[in-house]
């Protein structure tokens, strides 16, 4: 979807977002031991915190705009709606300074669409141990790239 210049995660994007991340109202340590709530947000998370279904919700429409917006600005060239959604999802999953600083974003922007989609595969790490979790997500990325 568009927003002015601005495109949007699809409805399917940001569901796909929401069943991968799940939603938990208490805060606890992600894979890799980072505090986290709600659908994967780790911003200004603190041990014991507790927050509303509505409170996750509106925390991951603020995220999920963080992201887009890093998204629009790290990519040149024109995307499909597929490929929008699947770097979203990666940029939530990895952080701002992962995403704009990859190769897959290299790639893309170099017009280099299928050694972009590879790219995906490399983060599957937690602890330089491949995570079953991810490797699932990444697969789903993949799809969704290829998608229009």
């Amino acid at each position: 979807m568009r927003k002015g210049n601005q495109m949007q995660m699809s409805a399917e994007g940001l569901a796909e977002l929401k069943a991968y991340e799940g939603c938990r109202r208490n805060a606890y340590q992600c894979e890799a031991g980072v505090w986290t709530i709600g659908y994967g947000d780790t911003s200004n998370v603190k041990e014991g915190m507790q927050i509303s279904a509505a409170e996750c919700d509106e925390r991951l429409i603020r995220r999920v705009a963080e992201f887009e917006a890093a998204v629009m600005r790290s990519i040149k060239r024109p995307m499909t709606q597929g490929q929008f959604d699947a770097f979203v999802s990666l940029a939530f999953n990895i952080g701002t300074g992962g995403f704009t600083g990859s190769t897959l974003v290299k790639r893309f922007n170099g017009g280099e669409d299928a050694q972009a989609a590879r790219e995906f595969g490399k983060w599957v790490l937690v602890k330089k141990v491949v995570s079953p979790n991810l490797v699932r997500r990444r697969v789903s990325e993949i799809v969704r790239y290829f998608q229009r």
